[in-house]
């Protein structure tokens, strides 16, 4: 039986749901156990951050980026994509690692074969 993967958009997400792939690289998700409203206050936090960095950087505001910057970076903890882990069994924090360099390797090579290595059965 074939197993079933979680994707956030176009990007696998591990089997214990802590982290999607790009690129090769692990990101942590949002923690699980925000109820939705305050998850939708803290996502749009973070948009309205994200939008604020890229004011500044388009008029080459240097304080008002690392203000900005600074923002994004408080959304960010509050979702639990950065900062303390929200899972709690001692695992450490992989984020921002590349995939093949952490105990997630096996499982991203069987999803997704390098070109030219056949397919594991």
């Amino acid at each position: 039986m074939a197993k079933t993967v979680q994707f956030v958009g176009d990007y696998p997400v591990t089997p214990d749901g802590r982290y999607f792939v790009v690129r090769g690289r692990l990101w942590r998700m949002s923690d699980p156990s925000l109820p939705p409203s305050c998850r939708e206050e803290r996502v749009r936090d973070l948009m309205q951050a994200r939008r604020a960095v890229g004011q500044a950087k388009r008029a080459g505001d240097r304080d008002a980026e690392a203000a900005a910057r600074r923002e994004l970076d408080r959304a960010k903890r509050a979702l639990g994509e950065r900062g303390p882990v929200w899972w709690s069994d001692g695992d450490p924090d992989l984020n921002r690692r590349l995939i093949g360099n952490t105990p997630y390797a096996d499982w991203f090579d069987a999803l997704i074969p390098a070109p030219g290595r056949a397919e594991r059965s």
